[in-house]
């Protein structure tokens, strides 16, 4: 007989069937009753037990956490709580489980304590719920994409370039640290490394997917990229995922609405397939925030907030306009932003787009044509020469949760921006290859994988939405 599993048995309630399932207990009472999960669903299933059918010594071993295979009838439940359960025929203990030892009782757990034990945290309900939830917003981006035409292409993740010259990369390298070779300037001699040349972890496949799609007219990276800031915020990881689609004869305007189309199809696409743990999420929220200043709370429940990303099309609105209604602003007259906006040309922080999305607007803003001097060199200069072609999306509760451009064709203008922001051209040949040979406008976008999920599940540390974080000082599993 093969398995079944609790979320297709829980679907198909097929009353008087016999079944096998395998799972892991979540608690056993009266010597009677035990709630098995085995990761399908949030929900367990009861399975029944006679006990003077069943040997002592195998009820014993039925503690939190084992792992069992029973064998049985599905019957209609008689108890509240679940509409089926499992008449136990047959049982064995797959994998015992100490219960003086194991970490996981059926008690409220801290999110701090779960993340020093990441390797068993899948079996509490928010983590299932959370990788559940994870797994169909990767699923539903793929399914994007694919429906529209795009091709999946790897980046690689050892690259020798860096994509936003932000200087802060992981070196990779074979040289032995103790004894460095050098070259007759003292310097580390990386020609005897094992790529020739001085190389890092990727920050960005972006590069790469512009080549791509300078050939496949529409294609898309989602992988792994690296950051090795010091930094131990709940909003940042040194390994993260980046979902980076590149289109060819393409404007910002047509980057507006690919991401635009893709935020709402995967939101919708949790919606529809993700219910029981949304719904758990959600309440997993509101209880968690009854002990925060009501400033401090998320700004409407889980669901709702998902579905007012939904529900209307985004704002599009200039960097020029937006500094306008911010200095306007009674927050900013009366200086209750922490950043208070003096002038144009201002970084925008995350209460400045919560305040545009949450209370000016109500309803996600997309901003377009910031100040070139604090964006990225490949983004196309604007005709006024002040700004460029670039776009964040902002969401309720998070602020920018995308951001991208159109990029900058035109290589004379590209080597005077990478001259501003001191990139040297001879390392960069493949790229600007690109633009000696049949250049055209094209245009992509960056999505935070993490950043999304943590908007989605309404989780407040990143560090929570990723299997196994990696931050400074900590590289473990």
């Amino acid at each position: 007989m093969k398995r079944s599993r609790i979320a297709d048995i829980l679907q198909s309630q097929p009353i008087g069937s016999e079944s096998k399932i395998c799972g892991w207990v979540r608690t056993f009472r009266n010597n009677q009753f035990v709630a098995v999960s085995d990761g399908s669903t949030i929900k367990t299933l009861q399975f029944v037990i006679d006990r003077d059918q069943i040997d002592d010594a195998i009820l014993k071993r039925i503690t939190t956490g084992a792992a069992i295979q029973a064998k049985g009838k599905i019957v209609e439940s008689q108890g509240r709580g679940q509409s089926v359960e499992l008449v136990v025929e047959e049982i064995k203990i797959l994998g015992d489980s100490d219960p003086e030892k194991y970490p996981l009782q059926p008690k409220r757990h801290s999110l701090e304590f779960l993340r020093d034990i990441a390797h068993l945290r899948f079996r509490t309900n928010t983590f299932g719920g959370i990788f559940r939830i994870r797994h169909a917003c990767a699923f539903a981006i793929h399914e994007f994409f694919n429906n529209r035409g795009f091709t999946y292409i790897h980046s690689p993740i050892v690259t020798g370039s860096d994509a936003e010259g932000a200087g802060e990369m992981f070196q990779v390298t074979t040289l032995d640290l103790k004894d460095t070779p050098t070259d007759d300037s003292g310097a580390v001699d990386f020609k005897k490394d094992f790529f020739g040349k001085a190389t890092n972890l990727t920050v960005s496949g972006q590069l790469e997917a512009e080549l791509g799609a300078l050939a496949l007219s529409d294609v898309y990276t989602f992988g792994p990229t690296f950051r090795a800031e010091n930094s131990n915020t709940s909003r940042h990881l040194a390994e993260f995922w980046m979902i980076e689609p590149e289109i060819a004869f393409a404007d910002i305007h047509d980057d507006m609405d690919l991401a635009e189309d893709m935020l709402k199809y995967v939101i919708r696409y949790v919606m529809e397939h993700c219910q029981d743990d949304l719904e758990f999420l959600e309440q997993r929220l509101l209880n968690e925030e009854k002990q925060k200043p009501q400033n401090e709370r998320s700004p409407m429940p889980l669901r709702e907030k998902l579905q007012f990303c939904l529900d209307e099309a985004y704002e599009r609105l200039t960097y020029t306009g937006a500094i306008e209604i911010l200095m306007r602003s009674k927050p900013n007259k009366k200086k209750k932003f922490q950043f208070v906006i003096e002038e144009w040309g201002s970084d925008l922080q995350s209460e400045h787009e919560r305040y545009l999305v949450e209370k000016y607007f109500k309803k996600p803003v997309i901003l377009i044509d910031y100040p070139k001097d604090i964006k990225a060199f490949y983004m196309r200069m604007n005709e006024d020469d002040k700004t460029v072609a670039a776009m964040d999306i902002l969401f309720p509760g998070i602020g920018e949760i995308i951001g991208g451009s159109q990029r900058e064709e035109r290589l004379d203008v590209l080597l005077s921006r990478m001259k501003d922001f001191d990139i040297p051209e001879h390392e960069m040949e493949w790229f600007l290859d690109t633009r000696r040979f049949g250049t055209c406008p094209h245009a992509g976008f960056g999505l935070g994988f993490e950043r999304f999920i943590m908007f989605v599940t309404g989780m407040s540390n990143i560090r929570d939405v990723i299997p196994f974080p990696r931050f400074p000082g900590s590289a473990e599993f």
